[in-house]
């Protein structure tokens, strides 16, 4: 690992009792998508809350899909946020009004990944009819572009300097070229033990963090190898983690009850945010707007 990844990763595991992070938190799990407010004496609020049911621009068909929330992207520097649900569909909410600006139907949509050209790549995990990396025209709701399978396909991040995407699976780490209306495969890395499940840049670093179902990882786009992540490399069931840009500070949830968590962690902080009885999956830092 490059001097400069390790220290910046060992920075974000500072003693308890750094200073909150600026940024709010985008949360989801359940029918409730929600952002939270972290610097507030009076403790961590939501400011923020979206949920399908109450969008009538949504087809009923596709509302009663967002039961599971599993992913919430901020994009546009936080004005649009991108939701997914393992209940089979993915969304693009305007922040301001709540409004859904795109939608599709997409079996067990495990993440998304908004690309240049109007695009957007849904991550379709396992289920009948899915497994698979689905792309669509964020202009025409709910009919994709194309498509390629892989086998339990559960994160997405597209990487501006090389021009790729990268794919998280099961059993291997993707690189695809997205065209207008193709994906084009073109790298293919074996993961050091399988369950891919979380995909996420390092801000200005080279790393990109893969959790599986029994460790965190560090995938270096440059040297095209995986090191354990510091400190958390050994963690079993990491649902998500995510680096705030701003203030390097790190959040991510653990599974607790089956496939769900009551809490958000963060390293280098001496507290987590807890919502006791809650179904939490996956939290992305997202910048302040008001």
């Amino acid at each position: 690992m490059k001097k400069s990844l390790l220290l910046l990763l060992l920075a974000s595991c500072a003693a308890p009792g750094t200073a909150v992070p600026p940024s709010d938190l985008i949360v989801c799990g359940a029918e409730e998508v929600f952002i939270l407010r972290l610097r507030d004496p009076a403790g961590a609020r939501k400011i923020w809350s979206w949920r399908a049911a109450d969008r009538p621009e949504l087809p009923e068909d596709v509302r009663k899909k967002f039961v599971t929330t599993d992913d919430c992207k901020p994009v546009d520097g936080g004005r649009k946020i991108l939701i997914t649900s393992s209940g089979g569909a993915a969304v693009l909410v305007e922040r301001a009004s709540g409004k859904v600006l795109f939608y599709a139907s997409a079996p067990n949509a495990h993440s998304a990944e908004v690309l240049p050209g109007n695009r957007v790549v849904v991550a379709c995990s396992t289920k009948p009819d899915g497994n698979r990396l689905d792309l669509y025209d964020l202009a025409v709701s709910d009919k994709p572009l194309a498509s390629d399978e892989f086998q339990g396909a559960h994160g997405v991040v597209y990487d501006e300097a090389r021009n790729v995407l990268w794919a998280l699976g099961t059993f291997e780490l993707r690189t695809y070229y997205v065209g207008a209306n193709l994906l084009v495969r073109k790298q293919t890395f074996a993961l050091p033990n399988d369950g891919g499940h979380d995909l996420r840049p390092i801000p200005d670093r080279p790393g990109l963090i893969v959790t599986t179902h029994h460790h965190v990882w560090v995938f270096d786009r440059e040297l095209l190898t995986f090191r354990p992540f510091p400190k958390l490399g050994d963690a079993h069931d990491v649902k998500s983690m995510d680096f705030d840009p701003e203030s390097g500070a790190l959040a991510y949830v653990q599974a607790e009850k089956n496939w769900w968590a009551e809490r958000v962690r963060f390293m280098g902080l001496d507290r987590a945010v807890e919502f006791p009885g809650a179904t939490l999956y996956k939290a992305r830092w997202t910048p302040v707007l008001d």
